[in-house]
């Protein structure tokens, strides 16, 4: 699948994937800060996210192949590769089913390992969003607030509203929302067995729960060459959260 992506800069590749529910345009910042840094900066839209195709098949292997494909399609040389949450899982699925193909692997706030379902209010509030009934995002938000009580959430999610040029004025959700509703047990799960020896850096918030410390003997046995990376007064976007932290964490591993 070709993949929708924007680029920054020249020097080393450095790919940087989303998380569920995202596109890349929420890496704009930070991207322009690593290619100031000498490096090609790719920031992509996963299927069914963002301006990429739809897909029904929504697997972290068809995900990996993806990356794979845009890696040979840009003849890319000793890549990076940076994925949070979601994108994290895709960066490791990559890592491990194309051993030798990344110089660097940064996996930010997300662990090797399967989670249980924890997006239900998010699906049941973007489900209950009928764009055939309403045209406005102010309605679009009327109908989160009745589901989600986080504002970041909420605001993160609207971002992916827009107006379907073929469709009358109809608006829609960016994201492949029946296909990600469909599949979400598909995102939950662990990374398979296999070790890949590319230098890794594991980066978690200091008040999320997606990396702890029961996670680290699982990042070891797959990623031996490993590094993990706490970042204060930070949750699961960690990037986002504490943009300055992470950026010098991350430049500090991949230079």
């Amino acid at each position: 699948m070709q993949l929708a992506f924007r680029k920054y800069r020249e020097g080393q590749p450095l790919l940087i994937l989303h998380g569920l529910f995202g596109q890349s345009d929420n890496w704009n910042t930070l991207a322009k800060r690593f290619g100031d840094q000498n490096f090609e900066v790719y920031t992509i839209d996963q299927r069914n996210h963002g301006l990429s195709p739809h897909s029904d098949v929504f697997t972290y292997e068809a995900m990996a192949d993806d990356i794979h494909e845009f890696i040979e399609t840009h003849k890319l040389k000793n890549p990076i590769l940076l994925g949070h949450s979601m994108g994290g899982k895709t960066a490791m699925f990559f890592a491990l089913k194309y051993d030798g193909v990344l110089d660097k692997l940064v996996v930010a706030d997300m662990s090797p390992r399967a989670y249980k379902p924890h997006h239900e209010a998010v699906l049941e509030a973007l489900n209950a969003v009928d764009f055939s009934k309403i045209n406005t995002r102010k309605e679009a938000e009327a109908i989160l607030n009745e589901y989600i009580t986080d504002f970041g959430t909420k605001q993160f999610l609207l971002k992916n509203i827009y107006w379907e040029d073929n469709a009358g004025g109809k608006m829609n959700w960016r994201f492949n929302l029946p296909i990600i509703t469909k599949n979400y047990t598909e995102i939950l799960a662990a990374v398979p067995d296999g070790i890949s020896d590319v230098n890794t850096l594991f980066i978690r918030g200091e008040k999320s729960s997606y990396i702890t410390d029961i996670d680290v003997p699982e990042i070891k046995n797959r990623f031996p060459n490993y590094k993990l990376q706490t970042i204060a007064n930070a949750g699961h976007w960690v990037h986002a959260e504490q943009p300055d932290s992470f950026f010098q964490d991350v430049i500090s591993f991949i230079k």
